[in-house]
């Protein structure tokens, strides 16, 4: 399609006549039929089912159908995160709701607890608080539903999920003699190096 001028645009969108592009219909469709599959603890939980109730009301942001499982990110639950990760078709997306998701939060000195998701799947919206609020959780959904509305489908900067050299699927983490191994994916983490 070639390009259209805006004021050409606007004068046919007054006219009633609305003129687009199949990256653009594309993309509002995706944005705005994300289906959350929720996986955490249970207060962040508690806020996310206070974001979904009438006060707050996620599906205005077409978010309303959630996939409930809240429990703790802990060592033994990761591989089962992982796996539900690749089991999803992509596009795919994870918003790391509160602190245990993102670094292992109060309890992170725990020998059990995961220091935090993204060191197994990618991570695109981080939302720090114990627990965050339902605003929050709203703010990280329209902030990831810009970053969908983003996406190119063609070309160089086209979105990952499309590129064939980008990973879909990872490792699911097995129990070693003293920790899940692979520490981490990769593809994904990258521990930052220490200068002494």
């Amino acid at each position: 399609m070639s390009q259209i001028d805006e004021q050409l645009r606007t004068e046919l969108q007054r006219q009633g006549v609305w003129v687009t592009s199949m990256q653009d219909l594309y993309n509002w469709g995706r944005k705005n039929s994300i289906w959350p599959l929720q996986f955490g603890l249970a207060c962040c939980a508690i806020e996310m089912i206070a974001t979904a109730a009438s006060r707050y009301d996620i599906a205005r942001f077409g978010g309303e159908v959630f996939r409930p499982s809240p429990r703790t990110v802990t060592k033994k639950m990761a591989p089962q995160i992982v796996r539900l990760y690749n089991q999803m078709a992509d596009p795919k997306y994870v918003i790391a709701m509160g602190a245990c998701a993102i670094s292992g939060g109060p309890f992170k000195q725990g020998y059990n607890v995961l220091k935090g998701i993204d060191r197994y799947i990618p991570v695109d919206v981080y939302i720090p608080g114990c627990p965050p609020r339902p605003e929050a959780l709203l703010h990280a959904f329209m902030e990831l539903q810009r970053k969908i509305d983003d996406q190119k489908l063609t070309g160089t900067d086209k979105a990952k999920f499309l590129k064939p050299d980008q990973p879909s699927e990872f490792p699911v983490p097995k129990f070693g003699e003293h920790d899940l191994e692979p520490s981490a994916n990769a593809h994904v983490f990258q521990p930052p190096v220490i200068e002494r």
